[in-house]
């Protein structure tokens, strides 16, 4: 299982601006190959560095530079073509579609460049890198991490590093090839149940609230309005400050809430039962109002938490279709959208059955999780002589 580790880099002033005109240099090739790539009808790896790796050289990058920058920009190039074949940039003709794909792909000045072993070495007692840039190598580069983060990288550190500048601060963030642990077999499945008033609800009884996370995006939104509408300078500054403020504060509830979840299910056993939420937003129609809380709606992290670390403790997960698990009892089997009472309370019509609407829904995919598991787990019944 891949991991990644972020680390800050603490270069001394000369360091930094070495690693910044390495970032800016290497980008702007990027732009330059990418042009390239897009007047010939994008080619195949081998065939784009025929073109471009001779000009790389010359603008002072050195070989493995070179070789990243046109793999770079060629796996670019593959990911818009998976997000035209998936749809992501909408039909054929459509406005975003056609501006994606009229234009070579460009790389911000500060975006991320790979390194590999033979361009980037660690030295994990001293903390410390020896990273290449333009103007040489850089030996000694201080980095800072935490102890948990260290102890990753010097027992699973494989693969490559990316470079990046966010805010004038260098971070490099490591590739972790982590083992995954042996998969038990469940004894049942707790359901998960995800939503924007509750976070998450499980069929134990868990209920992860969404009120402060909620308030606090409401609070940092009508602060950026507020922000924004004065437009002075240092408003403009006080905004970049504090940019991707609230997408920290909700990666760390969901570490929190998964985690939370992941510990229950391997204490008893239980693998753990998701809702495959895949194209909410496009099926759903809301009012104005409505439309930021949904697509503030972190489920697919969450989601992506709970499983990378369900891998590392051995827990199954499956996911199961969310259909009818809000308005089917859990009680009796009986579906009907007026069960539904309200967003908190389900009274069923058939059995009388009352209690929260999200605790319903998660034995119903706790349930459906069962089902799940049971379908594709392997016969176990004799072989025929």
């Amino acid at each position: 299982m891949k991991l990644v580790t972020q680390v800050k880099l603490m270069p001394e002033a000369d360091q930094a601006a070495a690693l910044s005109a390495t970032l800016r240099t290497v980008n702007e090739a990027a732009c330059w190959v990418s042009g390239v790539a897009f007047e010939r009808g994008v080619p195949r790896e081998y065939e784009l560095r025929k073109h471009t790796y001779a000009e790389l050289k010359a603008r002072g990058l050195g070989a493995q530079a070179a070789q990243h920058v046109i793999k770079k920009t060629r796996d670019a190039y593959t990911t818009l073509k998976a997000n035209v074949r998936a749809g992501n940039l909408g039909k054929p003709g459509s406005k975003r579609r056609v501006k994606a794909e009229s234009k070579p792909i460009t790389f911000r000045p500060e975006a991320a460049q790979p390194y590999d072993d033979r361009c980037l070495s660690w030295q994990y007692d001293a903390q410390t890198v020896s990273i290449w840039t333009t103007a040489g190598r850089l030996r000694g580069v201080r980095f800072a991490c935490s102890p948990d983060a260290l102890k990753m990288l010097r027992e699973h550190r494989k693969g490559e590093s990316d470079l990046i500048e966010r805010d004038g601060v260098f971070y490099l963030i490591a590739v972790c090839n982590v083992p995954e642990a042996e998969q038990y077999e469940p004894s049942g499945f707790i359901g998960v149940d995800l939503g924007i008033t509750n976070i998450a609800t499980t069929s134990t009884g868990y209920r992860a609230a969404g009120r402060g996370l909620n308030r606090h995006r409401n609070r940092q939104l009508d602060l950026r309005k507020k922000l924004q509408a004065k437009g002075t300078k240092s408003a403009k500054r006080l905004l970049k400050k504090r940019s991707r403020k609230e997408a920290r504060h909700t990666a760390n509830v969901n570490h929190i809430v998964s985690k939370t979840i992941v510990t229950t299910a391997e204490r008893t056993g239980s693998g753990i039962a998701l809702e495959d939420l895949t194209g909410i937003r496009s099926r759903v129609r809301l009012r104005k109002d409505q439309r930021t809380p949904l697509h503030s709606w972190s489920f697919l992290q969450l989601g992506q938490y709970i499983e990378y670390k369900a891998k590392r403790a051995g827990v199954p997960v499956v996911y199961v279709d969310p259909a009818y698990t809000s308005q089917q009892c859990s009680e009796c089997g009986r579906i009907d959208r007026r069960n539904r009472q309200s967003q908190a309370t389900f009274a069923c019509r058939s059995c009388g059955a009352l209690m929260h609407a999200d605790d319903n829904a998660s034995h119903n995919i706790s349930r459906k999780g069962e089902t799940v598991w049971t379908a594709g787990r392997e016969s176990r019944v004799p072989a025929t002589p």
